[in-house]
Parts: structure tokens; sequence; C-alpha cells
């Protein structure tokens, strides 16, 4: 299953890379796109999501680094009453 990392700027200037067992991602999010901080959780839960029921019908099991990642996301996002998240772009991890 094609893994990739995407990275995105919070409304405090922080970069963070974050990981998706999938290039899913890639439909719910463009490169240099903005989305206000509750957009972005929104959309990360619905990526990371149907990223991991892709490795669940793959492999019999969810990804567990998909879960942790949208908690991750979840916490962060809690930080922020307001503000955009960019996504600066998509990296693909090597096969």
């Amino acid at each position: 299953m094609p893994e990739l990392l995407f990275r995105v700027r919070w409304p405090d200037a922080s970069v963070q890379r974050c990981y998706s067992p999938s290039t899913v991602v890639r439909e719910f999010f463009v490169p240099g796109e903005s989305y206000p901080v509750a957009d972005f959780v929104v959309r990360s839960r619905g990526a990371l999501t149907e990223a991991s029921e892709r490795v669940r019908r793959g492999y019999g099991f969810g990804c567990a680094q998909a879960a942790a990642q949208l908690a991750d996301i979840e916490a962060r996002a809690k930080s922020f009453a307001d503000g955009e998240v960019v996504v600066e772009g998509f990296d693909d991890l090597p096969a």
C-alpha cells in the first residue's frame, strides 16, 4: 500500500509532517490550500479513517499509526481557537 507524508503549517507557523498509510489523503487536501482549523480536522478525520479502512480491507486490520496521527492532529488543533492550516505538500515514501 503506498504510504505518504503530508506537510502542514499550523496557525502558529509550526510545520508538522503527518503520516498516512494511503494516498487517499490527496482526495481530501490540495497542496498550497489553507483550511480553517476545524475544517482541517474534519478532513483529516475523513482521510485518515479512509486510509485505515483501506489497510483493513487489504490486511484484515486497521492502521494504528493512522489512528495515532489523527489523535495527534485533534489534540494539536485544540490549541487554536481559530486560524488556518496550510497543506504545504505531499511526500511519497519509498516502497
